[in-house]
């Protein structure tokens, strides 16, 4: 089976992931599995891919170059229409979302996907920006602990809310005010209005300011509070707000070429 995963390279650290993803494909041994990684700049190359991943970088940057390249509607149809496996990474969680708060003057045009509305910047500027030891029970496949990841954040985003889906359809702007919003799409067929109207699962969180606040002595109530929400899947779109293209460590991406192989086969 051959399987070609395509990185948006407009902007952003798109070498970066195609370096890791060469190193997660070197975990699978079989025969039967050939990957081919390339760079996405047009819809035709789009096309060839099985499988996309939009890198961490500016956000608003990467959709200008998509829409001035006739690249966007076609991101959304690959993502939305025909709902092939997409990652998105810090920015390209932006991207993913159905809504994003806190974007610049004029705002920006979204992909989406993902029926959640994003934060952005939520941690600050680059300068308060951080690594710090992630827990992420996703990797958790042996079933014993896994190891601690090395998340980056830099100007990083969080998921602020989880949307109400409609089945078949995206998010609309009746339903998420004063905020940039994607464009609805409907979905094609039944398989896809199916993926649609998959649940967005929490996959990972931080813990949130006020619990940081208290564990360093703060006299704050802190035990209620869910945590910056860091992780997302909703079936075949997956966002991190950090960035793992940055660390040396790939077992995010394994775990993720795992999901599309597993995606090709249905």
């Amino acid at each position: 089976m051959a399987i070609t995963i395509g990185v948006l390279a407009v902007q952003g650290a798109f070498l970066e992931h195609i370096t890791l993803l060469r190193k997660a494909s070197a975990e699978f041994t079989s025969a039967d599995i050939q990957f081919n990684f390339i760079e996405v700049r047009t819809s035709r190359e789009l096309s060839t891919c099985n499988a996309l991943i939009i890198p961490g970088g500016e956000s608003t940057t990467i959709s200008l170059v998509a829409a001035r390249t006739d690249l966007l509607d076609s991101l959304r149809d690959f993502v939305k229409v025909e709902r092939r496996p997409v990652w998105g990474t810090c920015a390209g969680l932006i991207l993913l979302a159905e809504a994003a708060n806190s974007t610049k003057k004029g705002g920006q045009e979204l992909i989406g996907g993902l029926d959640v509305r994003v934060n952005r910047n939520h941690f600050g500027r680059q300068i308060e920006s951080f690594q710090t030891e992630l827990t992420l029970p996703f990797l958790n496949q042996s079933g014993a602990p896994a190891e601690a990841f090395p998340g980056v954040f830099i100007r990083a985003p969080v998921v602020e809310k989880i949307l109400p889906s409609v089945e078949g359809v995206q998010a609309n702007e009746q339903q998420v005010p004063d905020s940039v919003v994607a464009p609805s799409k409907q979905a094609k067929d039944e398989k896809a209005k199916a993926a649609t109207s998959d649940e967005v699962d929490i996959m990972a969180t931080l813990p949130g300011r006020m619990k940081r606040a208290a564990e360093k002595g703060a006299e704050i109530n802190a035990s209620e509070e869910v945590g910056d929400i860091i992780v997302v899947k909703q079936g075949n779109v997956f966002g991190t707000s950090f960035h793992p293209e940055l660390t040396g460590d790939f077992r995010i991406h394994v775990w993720w070429l795992q999901q599309v192989v597993a995606a090709m086969n249905r």
